[in-house]
């Protein structure tokens, strides 16, 4: 069996802009343009990069929800999940056909405060999965709710309770116990921890690490802080303006990164001793440009500062640094 889960091959997503008396289509936001990269199992690829760049496009994209919660979305390119059952383009399956694969994919949410039902108890909550991919009896899909319970650091007598009865972070281990509850192969945690206090962060981020090594877990994990990424994430790609700019091993690309864009998401990570100068610090200037009007060339440009009059006439590729890390510039 190949070491590798996921593939994301040349990944191309346009949103529709409706307009007009007769509501036609009058443009498309290019959120995701032309993205590719390979996840080993048991590995964790930590997609980063400023609001707006397409990183939760692609986790949707993963799991095969766009089509159903985006009329019209324009969607090019493959997405090869390695399944037990072989090598599949989720990007080509319909509802249906997608529904045997949702055990093998999982999605932990970014909003623990919305993506819980409020009418449902947490046991009834976790056990959905469990009823609809799985064969078990009553007794046990209890017996696994409360194992569940027990691994996220729960307690078992919160099965009978209601989601307003937790705090954000006990929510987030609910939703945490709700993605494994039918032991998926591959979880996409879109942004799971940045609704949550820092001191909470960090026992989720451990909670995620502990699971990953005890379970085996693949991860492909959506985040704004590279700090975060860098702390659970094998292998880090950034993304700016639907494109990858540079991706790499984390310890290269938090130390030594190779774009100017990636320098400055370093620069801004907040030091813990207040008083320490930051010669290093890098602030961009101006506004990102609109989806759907890029800039020529280096999507990057407009705000870049070493840019060159070459940088408007093509999208740079990425090329190998000698970090090691592949870099979407080719002046550094």
């Amino acid at each position: 069996m190949s070491d590798l889960l996921l593939e994301v091959k040349n990944l191309k997503i346009g949103y529709p802009v409706w307009g007009g008396v007769l509501r036609h289509k009058v443009a498309e936001v290019r959120a995701v343009d032309g993205v590719s990269f390979c996840l080993p199992r048991g590995q964790t690829l930590g997609l980063v990069g400023e609001s707006g760049c397409g990183k939760t496009t692609i986790a949707k994209a993963v799991v095969n929800i766009l089509k159903a919660t985006v009329p019209g979305v324009h969607q090019e390119g493959q997405i090869l999940f390695h399944s037990e059952k072989g090598v599949v383009d989720l990007l080509s399956l319909s509802r249906s056909a997608m529904r045997p694969l949702r055990s093998e994919i999982q999605m932990i949410f970014q909003d623990p405060f919305s993506s819980l039902n409020p009418r449902m108890t947490v046991g009834h909550m976790i056990e959905g999965p469990l009823r609809i991919h799985t064969q078990m009896t009553k007794k046990e899909r209890v017996q696994r709710v409360h194992w569940l319970l027990d691994r996220v650091g729960l307690q078992v007598d919160h099965a009978g309770r209601y989601p307003h009865e937790f705090s954000g972070g006990q929510r987030q281990r609910i939703g945490i116990a709700r993605a494994l509850a039918v032991s998926p192969k591959l979880i996409i945690a879109d942004e799971p921890v940045s609704a949550l206090d820092v001191s909470v962060q960090a026992q989720v981020i451990n909670l995620l690490q502990d699971l990953q090594d005890e379970l085996g877990l693949t991860y492909l994990f959506v985040a704004h802080d590279l700090s975060v990424v860098y702390h659970i994430s094998d292998t880090i790609a950034v993304m700016y303006l639907g494109n990858l700019v540079e991706m790499g091993a984390s310890e290269p690309v938090y130390r030594q990164p190779a774009h100017p864009y990636s320098r400055a998401l370093v620069s801004a990570v907040p030091h813990p001793d207040p008083s320490k100068q930051r010669p290093d610090r890098q602030r961009l200037k101006g506004e990102i440009p609109t989806p759907l009007n890029k800039p020529s060339g280096c999507p990057f440009r407009t705000r870049c500062p070493i840019v060159q009059p070459q940088c408007a006439d093509m999208l740079p590729p990425l090329e190998e640094k000698e970090t090691g890390q592949l870099a979407a510039c080719p002046y550094t």
